[in-house]
């Protein structure tokens, strides 16, 4: 608890993490940053078709529509919050000179968003009224 509370820290405060080891190559450091910067993109278009489910389907039954829209926009805020939990422990690799971190998150969200569009394709198959 106290190491997910110290990450978190590190969030708000990056400066911290030039205490640790020693300046990695900015080429290095510039790369984590567009990931970062991707994942975010990511997020900000699965929070997007959340809305775009909510607002653009209202023939969809309330069901349907709440439990797609709310999967979009949960899928979202994880990955923004995975997006800087991943930079800040890619950049403290780095500077450690220990290998990248390796996650299970990519494979978990697009896991989340295959069933998500399987129920999209359910719903187009089905009709608007179920």
């Amino acid at each position: 608890m106290i190491g997910f509370a110290r990450t978190v820290r590190l969030w708000f405060d990056p400066r911290e993490i030039r205490q640790e080891g020693v300046t990695p190559d900015y080429r290095f450091s510039l790369a984590n940053e567009r990931t970062f910067l991707a994942w975010l993109r990511t997020a900000l278009a699965l929070i997007g078709g959340g809305f775009a489910v909510d607002q653009f389907l209202p023939g969809l039954r309330w069901g349907w529509r709440v439990g797609l829209a709310l999967a979009l926009l949960a899928a979202g805020v994880v990955c923004s919050l995975r997006a800087v939990n991943h930079w800040v422990r890619c950049e403290r690799a780095m500077r450690r000179g220990e290998d990248l971190p390796v996650s299970r998150f990519p494979a978990l969200l697009s896991l989340a968003v295959a069933v998500v569009a399987v129920a999209m394709v359910v719903v187009v198959l089905v009709g608007w009224e179920g």
